[in-house]
């Protein structure tokens, strides 16, 4: 089997883990240490956040790290485990969407999420038009690469605090909606949700939608009857394993 067909493989088997109101659980790692942990606990899948693999090489998130730090490590991840790995390319680093699949192809990953804020400009946001844009380019270039890479389209309008909180909701499904039609597979309008909130996204949008979740105490059976279809943890695994950590260590002062 070539390298591109076992590429091909595992993000087949990332986008068929993608079910509304059954949602897939993706750990989200930082390094071959915890994809192992996370890989030896059972889960089918992970996903490398932007911000603990910033945190572990000592760079500021917000694209401290360059694209290369991140891919770099995410070898190291997939030449770990045997299971698919979708990566947060943040905005896209600056960088082409050729360069961007090419390098998480490269580096054995074949999922990506890619978010509306551009850090390399001051934080703002893209335009819905220019977002949508970004995703046609990745889908293409993924296309031409010859492997379906999951793309896990995010916006940041609750994170940001977009227009007014009564019409925040529908501000993110129009955005959202465009990145379907784009070529997304996958929707994420980051944020802590309540049950009531998740249910009018999941059923106002097409496509399964990526919830985030805190591993100590949040609820999966709410997240799968919102209609969830796939969860990330960000950075709050590795965050409370530092609290506990720190916790322990501070016996031994």
């Amino acid at each position: 089997m070539t390298d591109t067909a076992r590429l091909a493989g595992l993000a087949d088997d990332l986008l068929a883990l993608h079910q509304p109101g059954n949602p897939v659980v993706l750990p989200t790692a930082w390094d071959a240490w915890s994809a192992n942990v996370a890989v030896n606990a059972g889960f089918a899948a992970i996903t490398v956040g932007s911000h603990p693999v910033a945190d572990s090489v000592g760079r500021p998130d917000g694209e401290g790290m360059s694209f290369t730090e991140l891919t770099d490590r995410v070898a190291q991840i997939t030449g770990s485990v045997d299971v698919p790995v979708s990566v947060d390319i943040e905005s896209g680093y600056g960088l082409s969407a050729s360069k961007l699949i090419q390098g998480l192809l490269d580096a054995g990953a074949v999922g990506l999420n890619i978010e509306d804020t551009v850090h390399s400009e001051d934080g703002r946001m893209r335009t819905e038009e220019e977002h949508a844009q970004v995703i046609t380019d990745l889908r293409a270039a993924a296309d031409a690469a010859g492997v379906h890479v999951v793309i896990n389209a995010r916006t940041d309008t609750f994170k940001n605090k977009v227009g007014s909180d009564e019409a925040r909701v529908d501000i993110a499904i129009e955005r959202m909606l465009a990145c379907a039609e784009a070529g997304a597979d996958s929707l994420y309008p980051v944020g802590f949700h309540d049950e009531e909130t998740l249910k009018r996204l999941t059923s106002a949008l097409p496509l399964p939608v990526n919830a985030i979740a805190n591993p100590v105490d949040g609820d999966l059976a709410m997240y799968a009857r919102a209609g969830a279809g796939r969860i990330s943890f960000g950075p709050i695994w590795q965050m409370n394993l530092a609290a506990v950590s720190g916790e322990w260590l501070a016996r031994w002062k």
